[in-house]
């Protein structure tokens, strides 16, 4: 199939969530979750995450993951990935028992589009120290791709990992998995790269950015993706392709907020006060603009 043939398909099959101007979102990707070895590039960021996650989670934000939120190519058992970020994915059930929690799957994790796989892995988990299960996110459904629609001016939003538009990641995924799993990982500990791999091959990324803006020039309509670990925050007139970066960038996490009828590029990292003391801060790297100033970018339904 065509690959802007394919974003179309997942476009018009996906499910619409209706917002408005008093709806706040965080949309992050690329979180790598892993088991707390040496290869789980998630584990630097950890207490980034944790406490943008509980910011957002007391600001009433809905949390929507891009895709790649747990790493199963480098890792065979979900569990081990839940057992060592357990902090993390009880914020998260939080979110989900309130409402407020939707996940994309991406490449990384798309074994999470198997609804048997889904439903063993995510809807419980068993706790070693109390010795029971526990529930996590019960009956959850996970999507290939999400449509923001707003109420007022009909705009729509697609959400969609990324991957969708090459070949290997989406087509051929399980043999790219193998080689990550089998080949490139052990070689990460004597510090190679893959250069399979869209986060750390620029012409890849390049390749993957050229495909997702135009599909956006052709269909005419706002989409906010993953996967190349790029940000991406477009100027009012350009085609609206958004990037919300990733959770595993040196030292720092991003991701893109909606609220308020704005949107918002941000990063979250560890500063120094005057005395020594560390802290998470929260910082803007692009906007906040209006969701409408992009309509004329945009056509309505």
């Amino acid at each position: 199939m065509n690959k802007l043939k394919r974003i179309s398909k997942v476009f018009e099959s996906a499910e619409e969530i209706p917002i408005d101007d008093s709806t706040r979102i965080i949309l992050m990707s690329d979180v790598h979750r892993g088991d707390g070895g040496w290869a789980d590039d998630f584990s630097k960021n950890q207490n980034l995450y944790f406490a943008a996650l509980k910011h957002y989670y007391n600001e009433n934000y809905i949390y929507i993951e891009i895709g790649d939120g747990d790493e199963l190519w480098k890792n065979k058992r979900f569990s081990d990935i839940i057992g060592v970020h357990n902090n993390a994915f009880e914020l998260l059930s939080k979110y989900y028992n309130e409402g407020r929690l939707y996940f994309i799957f991406g490449n990384h994790d798309m074994l999470k589009r198997n609804d048997k796989y889904v439903k063993k892995n995510l809807y419980q988990y068993f706790d070693e120290r109390e010795k029971k299960y526990i529930p996590l996110f019960e009956n959850i459904k996970l999507h290939e791709g999400l449509v923001l629609k707003h109420r007022e001016t009909n705009q729509k939003i697609l959400l969609i990992h990324g991957h969708q538009v090459s070949f290997m990641d989406y087509e051929l995924w399980r043999f790219s998995r193998f080689l990550v799993r089998y080949f490139w990982r052990p070689l990460e500990l004597f510090g190679v790269n893959d250069p399979t791999s869209t986060a750390k091959n620029y012409d890849k990324k390049d390749a993957v950015e050229k495909k997702l803006t135009e599909w956006v020039a052709q269909e005419k309509h706002m989409l906010i993706a993953g996967h190349t670990h790029k940000p991406m925050f477009p100027e009012v007139g350009n085609p609206p392709y958004f990037n919300d970066g990733s959770s595993v960038h040196p030292r720092s996490i991003t991701g893109i907020e909606i609220a308020d009828g704005d949107i918002t590029l941000v990063k979250w990292t560890v500063k120094t006060k005057d005395d020594g003391t560390l802290y998470i801060a929260r910082e803007v790297l692009a906007g906040p603009r209006k969701l409408k100033d992009y309509l004329s970018s945009t056509t309505s339904p």
